[in-house]
């Protein structure tokens, strides 16, 4: 190849590797994402009981991937199960607490196995899921999946081994499987081929963390039914973190490659490549030292060789599991007919070199940009890609959606906070660490005042009442001290609630202020260069609690104040966890509902500025999936203001938008309600 070639090819590596930073992230971003979600999943295995079902974020997701399209993966597991490989390990745990299962994989597939109860279940499913064999009660995966898919969210669906559906606009894949605490023996050879790639410490932290069982048998083994399949989603998600960002993003591009060119023209039938192919191929090509340097300059050649790689699995009809190579991926899904159609597409590709690239609309235009201007240098600097207000704005968005803790009770409530005291002063985490920490200590300390006051609001001793609304107001204005600026919101609640409206009042005007500034973050919404010029250089704490605005979460097994209730428990019937209103929004209902007892004149005020930015927001203090909970609240103030044609038409209007909440049936009523009054 010539110099000038050679020369171009890397440019153009350079200007796809920049596009990749900005399409799926720098590594500072990725590592920010990995720390936000490693601090919340470790406040959650702290709290849990032995009772309890575990749950692990996986998929794309939890490795870091924010592409448009990706579902959410999550893995399920009754923590008080563990699948054994030999009895011998039984030693290690309390058969009084714990259900053994024993794994027999004498007449299945590699990386399959048959499991079957050494003692009885303490989970009521799965003695229904049970057939008899041997005189061994083996447990069916298909019984098991149906019964999880029976009791999930309605409308959901079967898809593989997971329980698969769609809940407001996100999709999601749920898979209900076993852990076992033991690296499978049939994985050995994995162990043994790491000399470079991982680093042992990765390699010795995946194999002490066992494996995973996932409910699905090989569609060629003897008992396809009852099988179960080894899952690693474990060590995969820290062999992902343990790539360095050029491997990560040559494993983005390949993602981008298979949904964007693959299976652009084809339909779900006739997808046979998955993404799962893609990461095994980077594996292979990493841990085999097939490239000596993994750099922007050598991007397009790391995707080469691993496209290659697939090319040549797909002609051969195997695709190696990399844990268990014996493990053929293709086996009962890429061969006869369906291998040759594959085979011959792929390879067309092939034929027209890295040109094919051009098809990808979201590398195009780096690879063009190359071409078509003669770039002497480009820089790789990935420090220069990202603003402090652009970097900012993705540190607050995982901050919001990753701070959900769950199953709140004062007992619940009291077992996250010792965890959070003990984990915030440890010297070993990072700042983004300590920052979701203090994000997460913000949420429990609200729930558990608006718990505690709920509880004692039916007490027959003034003193307890007292003292009850004393501790739920210092957690509450405890909480405003480490959250957005929005977290204040909750003390306008609690005032609004616990009928204090002058307080209630003085806090929303404080806010006001607070949101009125312009250089506030909200969502997506940031001037830069306002943000920069006002909070630029500050400690995230501080730019948190001074200038960053999200929406309102409230938890829908806690009661906020009553005229909400009803949407909460529309809500909770479509097994929805949370009720996510714009912050202005909630804002002028309070004023509204506070100002009813207090001043009417600024009840007309307020429903008017809340009345114009409902009408005419074009989304940018609205998000468009909150529009239904907003034109609800409209509603319920036109309503209880006594402008009941308005408020018919706001909830008509509210049946109207995409269904984010599932709040039709509250909104029916509250239509019945005013057509009986009118």
């Amino acid at each position: 190849m010539s110099k000038k070639k050679w020369t171009a090819i890397k440019h153009i590596s350079e200007s796809v590797f920049l596009g990749l930073c900005c399409k799926v992230g720098t590594s500072q971003v990725l590592a920010m994402r990995k720390d936000v979600m490693d601090i919340r999943d470790m406040v959650r295995n702290q709290v849990k009981t032995s009772e309890e079902t575990s749950v692990m974020f996986s998929g794309s997701q939890r490795e870091g991937f924010r592409l448009e399209g990706s579902d959410v993966d999550y893995m399920l597991w009754p923590n008080n199960h563990r699948v054994l490989w030999d009895l011998s390990q039984s030693r290690y745990y309390n058969t009084h607490r714990q259900t053994l299962i024993l794994c027999d994989c004498s007449d299945s597939p590699p990386g399959y196995s048959m499991l079957y109860l050494l003692s009885p279940s303490m989970d009521r499913d799965i003695p229904r899921a049970c057939v008899r064999m041997n005189n061994r009660h083996y447990i069916s995966s298909s019984i098991y999946r149906q019964i999880m898919c029976s009791t999930s969210i309605t409308n959901s669906t079967q898809h593989g081994p997971c329980v698969s559906g769609t809940y407001r606009t996100l999709e999601y894949d749920t898979a209900h499987c076993f852990v076992c605490d033991f690296w499978p023996p049939s994985a050995s050879s994995w162990m043994d081929r790491c000399h470079s790639w991982p680093q042992p410490r990765v390699v010795d932290d995946i194999a002490k963390n066992g494996c995973h069982f996932v409910a699905i048998g090989h569609k060629l083994g003897s008992h396809e039914d009852h099988e179960w399949r080894f899952s690693f989603s474990l060590a995969e998600q820290k062999l992902v973190y343990s790539m360095n960002n050029c491997q990560f993003l040559t494993y983005g591009l390949l993602k981008l490659f298979l949904t964007e060119i693959i299976n652009k023209m084809v339909g779900n039938d006739d997808k046979f490549l998955c993404s799962y192919h893609m990461k095994t191929a980077v594996f292979w090509v990493i841990q085999q030292h097939i490239i000596p340097k993994w750099c922007p300059q050598n991007l397009l050649e790391c995707f080469w060789v691993c496209f290659k790689l697939i090319l040549k699995w797909v002609y051969e009809g195997v695709c190696p599991n990399f844990f268990i190579p014996d493990n053929n991926m293709f086996l009962s899904k890429i061969h006869g007919n369906i291998q040759h159609q594959l085979f011959t597409r792929l390879y067309g590709l092939y034929e027209k070199g890295l040109a094919f690239l051009l098809l990808s609309p979201s590398i195009r235009s780096y690879i063009i940009n190359v071409l078509y201007n003669q770039i002497s240098s480009i820089n790789t600097d990935e420090l220069t890609l990202i603003s402090e207000a652009e970097f900012d704005v993705n540190l607050f968005k995982e901050i919001y959606h990753f701070n959900k803790l769950t199953n709140f009770d004062v007992q619940r409530c009291t077992r996250y906070l010792y965890t959070i005291e003990y984990m915030i002063g440890s010297s070993l985490l990072t700042q983004y660490q300590v920052l979701q920490l203090e994000k997460l200590l913000a949420s429990v300390l609200q729930k558990t005042a608006f718990i505690i006051i709920h509880m004692e609001t039916y007490a027959h001793k003034n003193k307890l009442r007292y003292r009850a609304d004393k501790i739920s107001f210092h957690m509450l204005k405890l909480a405003a001290k480490f959250g957005f600026i929005t977290d204040i919101m909750y003390i306008a609640m609690y005032y609004y609630k616990t009928l204090r409206y002058m307080e209630a009042l003085s806090i929303i005007d404080m806010i006001k202020v607070k949101l009125a500034q312009p250089y506030v973050m909200y969502g997506f919404n940031v001037d830069t260069t306002m943000y920069t010029e006002a909070v630029g250089g500050q400690s995230w704490s501080s730019k948190m609690r001074q200038a960053v605005a999200w929406d309102i979460r409230l938890d829908n097994k806690i009661h906020y104040f009553s005229e909400l209730i009803p949407e909460q428990e529309s809500v909770v019937q479509n097994n929805g966890p949370t009720l996510c209103i714009p912050p202005l929004i909630l804002l002028y209902m309070l004023e509204i509902l506070c100002n009813r007892h207090v001043d009417t004149m600024r009840v007309h005020t307020a429903l008017n500025d809340l009345q114009t930015l409902v009408h005419y927001d074009q989304g940018q203090l609205i998000p468009v999936p909150l529009k239904d909970i907003s034109w609800q609240i409209l509603g319920i103030c036109q309503q209880v203001t006594g402008n009941l044609q308005a408020a018919l038409s706001s909830y008509q209007q509210s049946l109207k938008q995409e269904p984010f909440h599932y709040i039709q049936r509250a909104t029916e009523m509250r239509i019945e309600q005013v057509g009986v009054l009118l």
